[in-house]
């Protein structure tokens, strides 16, 4: 569904991805890896044209994206929660979900009841201040957020970042049900290994802006993490 070949980007002079590949197989959750810096956020907002590429291709769905804004890329099918969730804190659930619908392609007005059915407590909660929501709740209400756009591919980096493990544990019970019962595909950064393992099907790991290794989920050797993963 995702591909990216040959990618290249720079800050200033300071050359940051190189020659990356990447494949995200249609209906799959596919987890990127690596240790902090080495350029996942970076590859991400490239993805989502937030960044500029120096060279190589994004292609979604078959479309060449080097001509497609920000925006034009979430109403195409592609949904992103950034990383810190960037949640609106003086709007409310509600507000905060109302502004992923100008992104739909079928340009609805109203927030789909299958929103709120993937977080019935937003329902009660519509009328709160996001800013008043836990870390987990806003985390939720981000990916609510990206659901509303009615995405194909979901682009989640670090959702669990800050969250405590009762919630980290639901997050991963969500992504795995957005797969299966939605049948969206995921793109993942995660720096928990034991909730890559249960809620990927896929990783790539990245060192230095590069592509070191990729595979199934169960090819993740202790060898690659012990290389590539650990501090």
């Amino acid at each position: 569904m995702l591909n990216v070949s040959a990618l290249n980007q720079f800050y200033g002079e300071s050359h940051t991805l190189w020659d990356l590949d990447l494949d995200v197989p249609e209906g799959r959750i596919t987890c990127l890896m690596g240790r902090n810096g080495v350029g996942k956020t970076t590859l991400l907002q490239c993805v989502m044209g937030l960044l500029k590429t120096r060279s190589g291709s994004i292609a979604y769905d078959g479309q060449d994206l080097s001509s497609f804004s920000a925006e034009q890329r979430a109403t195409i099918g592609i949904g992103y929660v950034p990383q810190g969730r960037q949640i609106f804190p003086l709007l409310t659930v509600e507000e905060n979900l109302r502004i992923g619908l100008p992104a739909r392609a079928d340009k609805a007005k109203v927030i789909p009841e299958s929103v709120y059915a993937m977080f019935p407590v937003f329902k009660d909660m519509r009328h709160r201040r996001g800013g008043d929501l836990s870390g987990g709740q806003q985390q939720q209400l981000a990916i609510g957020r990206a659901l509303v756009t009615d995405p194909k591919l979901l682009v989640l980096d670090e959702p669990t970042e800050g969250i405590q493990p009762n919630i980290v544990h639901e997050i991963g019970d969500l992504i795995i049900k957005l797969r299966s019962e939605l049948g969206l595909t995921v793109l993942l950064v995660e720096q928990k290994l034991p909730f890559a393992r249960r809620v990927a099907d896929r990783f790539c790991i990245l060192d230095r802006g590069r592509q070191v290794a990729a595979g199934e989920i169960a090819e993740l050797s202790d060898e690659l993490v012990h290389e590539y993963l650990t501090v």
